[in-house]
């Protein structure tokens, strides 16, 4: 027998925070060692199979796949409470093979599915029955046999052996040894090995390892720290007692089992029974290698012919008359489709598509490079059509790049799931399944989590954070990346010992995977249960808490699998869209919103002034500047800024090169005449793929496939095709006769667009959803802003900025009316700008007592009066809690009644009424009465009377409603206050964690807690008028200002924005909570001291100055203006003209959405003037824009 070792029990990130082992690292390091094979055994899941499977065979070491399984005391079906031992314990299976691989697929299923309680658990009956190709060890410490040992029940231990011998097999069941010095493992070694001779059982080694080198025993304690929330000097936590979790050499583990070398020689007997070969992705025919489930077209059909049908008969209804060009277009699709097996893909999403038109769900008009097929635009699978803006097929398939079409779809977000289930239904429940994701520990977040693990203070890593980079569009940077960009933490690192060791921790856990969540689109479709093909779980959707069955696969396996995946993404903005036209159909108004003109005047005048708040895509403060620098003003703008907006074309500095050249500012130019047409609707800017791959074709002569080929090649860098592809885009260049220099500067232009080339089927399909939205908000404002409050009923960030909108854009919002609301936000019937609360928003109002009222209303007429209220609407409804509520949310204010004389007395008119009905009911009615609808007569004197305290009442508003609607405590002091604050709240997504900024606003919800220590502490919510936060002030604040953290005063908070944990949620942590100066409740008047505008070198441009002086000009006031030019040569002022302006109105915000969060504030006075003055001229009006020629394509 060979002296090596095979490791059979490791966990690697995919045991997550609990494995810290990287599997490309821990394959390269068994290489190293000379070691034959490697198992993963992660707890009770696969996660990392497929990845782990093919990194070993890269490495040329054996992967073999298993699981550390859960085994439940009795039936996994039982949920019998205990402590978490006595729930479950451990078993460490491996697959033998195929078959033994498709039961350990089968079990891992079922043990989510089936038998989850606290952990996903088997039972013996279940393994029992898919035991065929699988070897079982008995575990580690927490192993039931093991357990027995150590209480010294060893004929319990002898007999769990037994009976797990009978069910793996001969020579199949293996008693396990671990030794990593742990004193309990000690005292049961010898009872294991007594244990393995009595039975006649064989033993093995593992190690149990958790990561790849010793050295990483520190950042895996770290990894455990954050698994539990606690800090490393925390007594009660769980930890290793030992550094000698991971991947030992052979002469390592041969040392510690010395006395015992058979366990080490049977790790390679059972590598040496484990061949498990998996195959996917080889067949030589497409729909062998694809597990696509088999549409059945009408009797007699096959799918081809089937699929060529609908396609014709579809294009005759898009266009017409199919001209040769379309018909030649389509024949070259449908020959690609069936010549790789995907007519039944197509026929499929034609089916799905179809489904949910007939249902009524709002499908979006595409999404992805299938918005550059014909076929689909006939199918109506996308609604834009390829021809009119020069998309590009094989982009979206290519014959020469064998792989599964990629269709995502967008529904209507509140329907979504009636497509996934109409899939369900008809492909079988178990064949469809949602697609898992991973979220890893990224650099800035893994420096907090170090610090606070290792007990440094908050302070230590809040300054680490505040070192670090600016994260570009939400994207962090790595810390090796960090180090290198930011001077000042690098320079923290090389000098402080305590920066040095949080750092290298965080290096440790960075891009480790941190913890699953579901796919928000990801669905997959099998020809087969997909068990047969992959693991299964349960996971809670984050949307609605309900349990989904999801692959344990991500999406790159799911694919590998060739299984169907597809994207259905919920939209919101779709929701938007049919909201709104639902209204306007009420109001009589029959929109096709998918044929308005694509060219209406003023939907551009609206885009150009950044009106964007609720227009899909344009609502960001940095697509805001970007809008106002492009002035948008045909569609194909509209694609380019969906392109542009983002890090790689912002970096770069494209967006700057297409606005300079869109309004004459910079020459416009080609690289070569022969390419105007394809560059002329980006102004010469290369924005899209599509274009790099048609330069290919055109100087090059390559096929569209093996310019998609080129496309990807670079997308990926992988440097050994790029380079063959730059010797054959050159060589053929300089033989169709253009200069080598010409084709050799291309193509250094090319590569390097990979990072920011954007596809330009995408860009026209979400470029043509933000034009519908925005053509519903300029020419049906009320209706559309209705329908945008709707969709964020129930979000308390959301809500308020649109409630903020609507103000700012003179469209006032009333308060919920049971004569006039319905169910959800609606304009008023009157046809003025307003919009009225709809009663579903009223706190203890459900969706059937809301019902109830809008039924009463329609078919007896208005009510009158409370009393006929009472008298109309169903007896359920009079309940003292609803009713209150109602009243309270302001619903019989325009009855004439004072809130607080109808809250204190309605029961005084209801409870009557009630009682009357209830006999009427019973059947006793009046001698005289009889059946009289109207009753007994009712006084209502009772209940006019006087009203609340202005500030009582907007409180009990809000906490029926959420929100202040009929008047907001900060609407008189909004002016002084955002001249204190840095930003509006919804601004602080922009900022990284760390940042340090000032907010003023309202207290709510105010929670007082305490530390471990007994210290008081407060978490509270900060309101403005266009948003609201969490903000958490600790001791060391609160303990200075408990006074002013009371519900509804008005503060300022200054603090630092906390990301941890939260994904898109931010948290501020107090540094200082203040009493703001308000000056008197009148309005306010501009503060003393100077406004201070920050004016960006980047952000200089002729529209931008005009745009400020239009601001400056448009608040008049007594504060004077400063406006500082920063470039890298310094701070400079700028002569924009004389200004002195009032901040009332928004002025800071308008500001700062134009330059910037940090552009503008207010100061004492003025800095001292540079000598140096930059006199900017007035801005003539700008030229008209350069036109490409007419009819040209992007």
């Amino acid at each position: 027998m060979s002296d090596s070792f095979v490791h059979l029990h490791t966990h690697t990130e995919y045991s997550l925070l609990d494995g810290a082992a990287r599997i490309g690292q821990l394959f390269a390091r068994a290489a190293e060692f000379g070691m034959p094979a490697l198992a993963v055994t992660d707890h009770g899941a696969m996660f990392g199979a497929l990845e782990f499977y093919e990194a070993g065979l890269g490495a040329g070491v054996k992967p073999i796949l298993g699981v550390e399984a859960y085994v439940a005391p009795a039936s996994r079906f039982e949920r019998a409470p205990g402590e978490s031992e006595e729930k479950y314990r451990h078993l460490t299976i491996l697959a033998r093979d195929e078959r033994g691989y498709r039961n350990l697929l089968k079990l891992v299923t079922d043990a989510h599915l089936e038998g989850f309680y606290h952990r996903p658990r088997i039972d013996k009956q279940l393994l029992a029955e898919h035991a065929e190709g699988l070897i079982g060890l008995s575990g580690c410490l927490a192993s039931e046999i093991a357990q027995s040992l150590l209480t010294g029940q060893s004929a319990k231990a002898a007999e769990v052996a037994g009976a797990y011998a009978d069910i793996f097999g001969p020579g199949r069941f293996f008693v396990e040894l671990q030794d990593h010095g742990l004193a309990q493992q000690r005292q049961i070694l010898p009872g294991l090995i007594e244990l393995a001779r009595s039975v006649g059982l064989p033993i093995v080694a593992t190690n149990d390892l958790h990561y790849t080198l010793r050295e990483d025993a520190k950042p895996h304690d770290v990894l455990l720290c954050i698994q539990q929330q606690k800090v490393q000097t925390d007594p009660n936590r769980l930890k290793f007692d030992s550094d000698g979790f991971y991947l030992k050499t052979a002469e390592e583990m041969r040392a510690v089992f010395r006395e015992v070398p058979e366990a080490c020689d049977n790790t390679l007997a059972i590598a040496e029974m484990c061949d498990l070969r998996l195959v996917y992705g080889e067949a030589s025919l497409p729909e062998d290698r694809f597990h696509v489930p088999r549409f059945q077209p009408p009797q007699g059909k096959d799918r081809d012919a089937y699929l060529r049908e609908l396609v014709f008969a579809g294009a005759e209804a898009r266009y017409g008359e199919v001209t040769p060009e379309i018909r030649d277009r389509i024949e070259t699709e449908l020959r690609v489709i069936t010549s790789m097996g995907f007519s039944g893909y197509f026929l499929i999403v034609w089916d799905l598509i179809r489904f949910a038109r007939d249902s009524g769900i709002r499908v979006g008009p595409g999404r992805g490079s299938a918005a550059g097929s014909v076929v689909s635009y006939a199918l109506r699978i996308t609604d834009l059509d390829p021809l009119k803006y020069g998309l590009i097929f094989e982009r979206f398939l290519n014959p020469e790049r064998v792989q599964m079409p990629d269709i995502d779809m967008d529904f209507d977000e509140r329907r979504r799931d009636e497509v996934i289930r109409y899939v369900a239904q008809k492909y079988g429940q178990d064949h469809v399944a949602q697609i898992i994701t991973f979220q890893t520990i990224k650099g800035k977040q893994g420096i907090r989590d170090a610090a606070r693990v290792l007990g440094f203070p908050a302070s230590v890593g809040d300054r680490l954070c505040k070192m670090y980079p600016a994260a570009v569009m939400g994207r962090d940077y790595p810390i090796e990346q960090a180090l290198e960009l930011s001077p000042e933490l690098k320079d923290a690192y090389l000098k402080e010992p305590e920066a040095k060791e949080i750092v290298d921790t965080a290096r440790a856990l960075e891009g480790l995977r941190r913890e699953d969540s579901v796919h928000a689109a990801g669905v997959v479709i099998g020809d087969a249960p997909l068990v047969n093909y992959l693991p299964l779980k349960l996971s809670k959707d984050s949307r609605d808490d309900s349990r989904r069955t999801v692959t344990q696969f991500d999406m790159h396996g799911v694919e590998k699998l060739g299984l169907l995946k597809m994207d259905f993404l919920g939209l919101r903005n779709l929701s938007v869209i049919e909201d709104t036209l639902a209204l306007l159909r009420r109001k009589g108004i029959e929109l096709d919103i998918d044929h308005v003109p694509l060219d209406d005047p003023d939907v551009y005048t609206m885009l150009q002034k950044a009106d964007t708040t609720g227009v899909f895509q344009m609502e960001s403060a940095g697509m805001r500047n970007l809008i106002r620098a492009l002035a948008p003003d045909r569609f194909e703008d509209l694609m380019a800024l969906v392109a542009l907006y983002r890090p790689g074309p912002l970096n770069a500095g494209m967006h700057v090169e297409y606005a300079e050249r869109k309004h004459g500012r910079r020459k416009l130019e080609y690289p070569h005449a022969d390419l105007e047409d394809i560059l002329a609707s980006t102004y010469g800017v290369m924005v899209y793929q599509e274009q790099v791959m048609q330069i290919a074709v055109r100087l090059a002569s390559y096929s569209m496939g093996e310019a998609d080929s080129l496309r990807k090649a670079m997308g990926k860098k992988k440097p050994a095709e790029i380079a063959k592809h730059r010797e054959r885009f050159i060589e053929a260049s300089v033989a169709n006769g253009y200069e080598r220099r010409l084709a050799t500067n291309l193509f250094d232009l090319i590569v390097p667009f990979a990072d920011y080339g954007f596809n330009a089927s995408h860009a026209c399909a979400y470029g043509y959803v933000a034009y519908q939205t925005a053509y519903l908000k300029a020419h049906h404002p009320v209706e559309y802003m209705s329908a945008v409050l709707t969709s964020v009923k129930d979000d308390k960030d959301r809500k308020p900025f649109y409630l903020n909108a609507c103000r700012l854009m003179g469209i006032e919002v009333l308060p919920p009316d049971v004569n006039e609301s319905e169910l959800d936000f609606a304009p008023v019937r009157t046809g003025e700008p307003k919009i009225r609360y709809g009663l579903s928003a009223v706190r203890n109002v459900g969706s059937g007592a809301v019902s109830q009222i809008i039924d009463a209303r329609r078919t007896k007429e208005e009510f009158a009066s409370f009393a006929d209220f009472c008298r109309k609407v169903d007896p359920s409804v009079l309940t003292k809690k609803v009713l209150e509520s109602l009243i309270l949310a302001g619903a019989f204010d325009s009855l004439g009644y004072a809130r607080k004389a109808l809250f204190e007395n309605h029961d005084k008119v209801s409870a009557p009424i009630v009682a009357e009905r209830k006999a009427e009911a019973a059947g006793q009615f009046s001698l005289f009465g009889g059946g009289d609808q109207a009753g007994h007569e009712i006084d209502e004197a009772v209940l006019h009377g006087e009203e609340f305290d202005k500030r009582l009442l907007l409180k009990q508003e809000k906490e029926m409603l959420g929100q202040f609607v009929t008047d907001h405590p900060l609407l008189e002091v909004r002016g002084v206050l955002a001249a204190q604050a840095d930003m509006e709240i919804p601004e602080v997504v922009t900022l990284d964690d760390g940042d340090l900024v000032t907010l003023g606003g309202i207290v709510a919800a105010v929670a007082r807690r305490y530390t471990k220590k007994g210290e008081p502490y407060a978490q509270f919510r900060l309101e403005d008028l266009a948003g609201g936060v969490t903000v958490v002030a600790f001791p060391s604040v609160y303990d200075q200002v408990p006074h002013l953290i009371e519900t509804d005063a008005i503060v300022l908070v200054k603090g630092r924005i906390d990301r941890r944990g939260r994904g898109e949620e931010v948290q501020i942590r107090a540094v200082e909570v203040l009493e703001p100066d308000l000056g008197t409740s009148a309005p306010s008047p501009a503060p003393a001291g100077v406004l201070v505008v920050d004016l960006p070198a980047a952000s200089c441009t002729n529209a931008v100055i005009a745009k400020l002086r239009e601001l400056l000009g448009a608040h008049p006031g007594r504060a004077p203006v400063q406006v500082r030019f920063l470039s890298s040569q310094g701070v400079t002022p700028l002569d924009v003209g004389s200004y002195k302006v009032d901040p009332v109105g928004g002025l800071l915000s308008e500001l700062r959405l134009l330059l910037g969060s940090g552009a503008a504030r207010f100061e004492e006075r003025a800095t001292r003037p540079d000598r140096r003055v930059i006199s900017v001229p007035d801005v003539p009006a700008a030229p008209a824009a350069a036109r490409p020629p007419a009819g040209t394509g992007s």
